[in-house]
């Protein structure tokens, strides 16, 4: 039993959902499996005071947040306390003490009594209205019209002695205390030099020269307005130390950075960074694990994304997917046996063989999933082999494998041939050896020219062992899941292929019109989309039955008697339908691909054997009609449903002398029309619009190839069409 058999076994036990859902299942945990040991974090045994026994270098960059912190709060306690000069402050005391002497003046002059206002004499009335009385209306006024109560900070004994003195003494303090008042307050004065400016105003008014009262009056007046100008802000200090903690960086640990010296000590401070980095025993990070679990999903997200989307039957569909992750997993292996030989050969990474699965995806299946495969082996690649260098992925070997990969890809001929799998292996080798220099030179170390060497020997083995390991493992696939390429159809069409060979030999007849069918089948096929290819090779394998009784198939009948003219119907019908389960069989003896083998079992599908059928008729009117139809089944595809029109319209026009174009466009219609009226392309997704096109193909090939024909007597034709001698 081998591989694929043992495939289809499993798969009848499980439903197509479940057997798919184990496949990525299965692919996930391979995937984990390869990729755990790059990505699970190195820890180390250490306590703290402990010598230190090796260097240990931090594997990433990350903040120390502790220390972030502690340099933030040093900013903010490096900023000063901001202060404000409030330059109006000036103006506004010296106000207050105009106000007060103006207020001590009105309080005078409104005390005094007028006898008569023609004589306007000024009598003295200070001594007819008591002191006690004029303090009470003066500290009335300073409470009331002055937005600050001065009576709490001023002596009512001073604001007597201002009542009491004279108009000329008392606007010659007024001008002194402004004056010096003024002076003071228009420098900037702080709550701790406020008393020393105080000082300085009072000693000035002593040396002004006033009399005692007013000298004692001005120095608590001048006291009373200094007050500080240049005060604390709060708010905009606060917001200074906010402003210097956010531009402070946050303290990180970088990539590769010493965390330790081997023989030093480990003090609290390393042993809280060692325990940050997760690289202690006793508290390891589940954090890189974390980060290769989500990498796990995205790659089968990204898989699981492409098959749901793409247009194939679900067996088709989910063998794909089988054989793509077979190629994946084959390429992630030798990726990890080539990283686990890094560690003793710098670098050899670059010889992986980035091109070998995305040229074998595009064989098997698809150009579009062979790109998705090198983006997936490039990103795995940057994993595996990301040792040696801080961080968790390696990006000079992700471009290395991503763009090996694509050239892989794009250098492929369509034709897929052997020798052209190896010569894109070598132009991969070209792309390989730029991408190296590319890397070489554009980033800053310096090289010896043994590496040199070395890297221009990896480069271009890495392109042929693509090419190599792609030609060596393309039989395996293609025979291990029943993989019919593009390269296996070219093998296949060799005439030198023992079938081929023994159709040649035995049956000339059956050769010639299987090549001829293919030229028909393969040009329609062309033109509405379908696999030309496998129609053409399809064609050569698909009346090998006939090999089984060469001369009962009027063909290979060459100046011999036709011995269905002296068999019943009932033994010529067994023949003549046994050749498509005859075919199948031979071909299953020779392991060809179920695909060529289902051309050769449908390309009658149950079509009515209408010569033979009617001639038993004659004999019998209860012949039924059921027992001279081929036992299908019906074309299931588009490449069978067209081969089963060339191969009866290829024998229909062979059978006429030098037809002309109408009589050949005639005779395609016919059997177009006969072939969708019987129901035989009601299994494949044949449309109305598809069978014109093949219509007008073959008419303008048959009017190209057929020259003069052996014109067969009607009912001969009608044998030719009918009996399957060519179908």
């Amino acid at each position: 039993m081998n591989f694929h058999e043992y495939i289809s076994k499993i798969r009848s036990f499980l439903s197509y959902k479940v057997f798919t859902a184990l496949i990525y299942c299965l692919l996930a945990i391979v995937l984990l499996l390869i990729l755990y040991h790059n990505m699970k974090p190195e820890t180390y045994d250490m306590e703290k005071f402990q010598v230190a026994d090796k260097t240990i270098r931090s594997p990433k960059t990350i903040e120390d947040e502790m220390k972030t912190a502690e340099e933030r709060e040093k900013a903010a306690e490096a900023v000063d306390k901001v202060y404000v000069f409030k330059k109006e402050m000036a103006q506004n005391r010296v106000s207050l003490l105009t106000s007060i002497f103006d207020f001590v003046s009105e309080t005078n002059h409104a005390s005094e009594q007028t006898e008569n206002t023609e004589e306007k004499k000024e009598k003295d009335t200070k001594k007819e209205i008591p002191i006690e009385d004029r303090l009470k209306v003066l500290k009335s006024k300073l409470t009331e019209n002055v937005s600050e109560d001065i009576t709490d900070s001023i002596s009512d004994a001073i604001l007597i002695s201002l009542l009491q003195a004279n108009e000329t003494d008392l606007q010659k303090t007024k001008n002194i205390v402004i004056q010096y008042v003024e002076s003071a307050m228009n420098e900037k004065i702080r709550d701790e030099g406020l008393n020393d400016t105080k000082k300085r105003v009072v000693d000035q008014i002593k040396s002004a020269g006033l009399s005692e009262e007013m000298e004692k009056a001005g120095e608590e007046l001048g006291q009373y307005a200094i007050v500080p100008n240049d005060l604390y802000d709060a708010d905009l200090t606060e917001e200074r130390k906010k402003q210097a903690m956010a531009e402070v960086e946050p303290v990180k640990i970088l990539q590769g950075q010493i965390v330790v010296q081997e023989g030093h000590l480990i003090d609290r401070d390393t042993y809280r960074q060692l325990e940050l980095l997760g690289l202690l025993k006793s508290n390891p990070t589940m954090k890189p694990l974390i980060g290769l679990a989500l990498f796990v999903i995205l790659v089968i997200g990204t898989v699981y994304t492409y098959f749901s989307r793409v247009d194939l039957p679900e067996e088709k569909k989910q063998n794909y997917l089988l054989l793509s992750s077979f190629i994946f997993i084959c390429s992630l292996v030798i990726m990890k046996i080539i990283g686990l030989m890094d560690a003793e050969l710098s670098d050899i990474a670059y010889i992986f063989p980035a091109a070998m699965a995305p040229m074998l995806i595009k064989i098997l299946m698809n150009e579009r999933f062979a790109l998705i495969m090198t983006i997936m082996l490039a990103a795995c690649g940057s994993i595996v082999f990301h040792d040696g260098i801080s961080g968790a992925v390696n990006v000079e070997v992700a471009i290395y494998i991503l763009f090996s990969g694509l050239a892989g890809v794009l250098f492929l001929s369509g034709r897929n041939e052997r020798n052209h799998i190896l010569r894109a292996g070598i132009f991969v080798s070209l792309i390989n050896l730029l991408l190296i220099f590319f890397l070489m030179f554009g980033g800053s170390g310096q090289y010896t020219p043994t590496e040199y060497l070395y890297y221009v020997l990896y480069a271009v083995v890495s392109g042929l062992l693509s090419a190599v390991f792609a030609i060596g493992l393309l039989p395996f696939f293609e025979a291990g899941f029943g993989i019919l390429s593009t390269m296996r159809l070219i093998e296949l069409s060799n005439p030198n292929h023992p079938l081929l060979k023994k159709l040649l030999t035995e049956t000339p007849g059956t050769y010639h019109h299987s090549v001829m069918v293919a030229n028909l089948a393969e040009s329609a096929c062309e033109a509405i989309g379908a696999n030309g290819l496998l129609a053409r090779v399809g064609c050569y394998y698909h009346d090998i039955g006939k090999t089984k009784r060469p001369p009962f198939f009027i063909e290979n009948q060459l100046n011999i008697e036709n011995p269905h003219d002296k068999l019943p119907p009932e033994t010529s019908r067994d023949i003549i339908l046994a050749h498509t389960t005859d075919g199948a069989a031979e071909l299953r003896k020779h392991k060809m691909p179920k695909e060529i083998v289902d051309i050769a079992e449908q390309h009658h599908g149950t079509s009515l054997l209408k010569f033979f059928y009617y001639k038993a008729k004659k004999k019998d009117e209860n012949v039924h009609e059921s027992d001279y139809r081929y036992p299908g089944p019906k074309p299931q595809t588009k490449e069978i449903a067209v081969i089963s029109m060339a191969d009866s319209v290829e024998a229909a026009v062979r059978s006429k002398t030098n037809p002309t174009p109408d009589e050949i466009r005639t005779l395609v219609h016919q059997i177009a029309q006969d072939k969708l009226l019987d129901g035989q392309f009601n299994e494949c997704d044949l449309t109305l619009k598809e069978i014109e096109k093949i219509k007008k193909v073959f008419c303008e090939t048959l009017n190209g190839i057929f020259h003069s024909r052996i014109e067969y007597p009607d009912i001969k034709q009608q044998k030719v069409i009918d009996s399957g001698t060519s179908n």
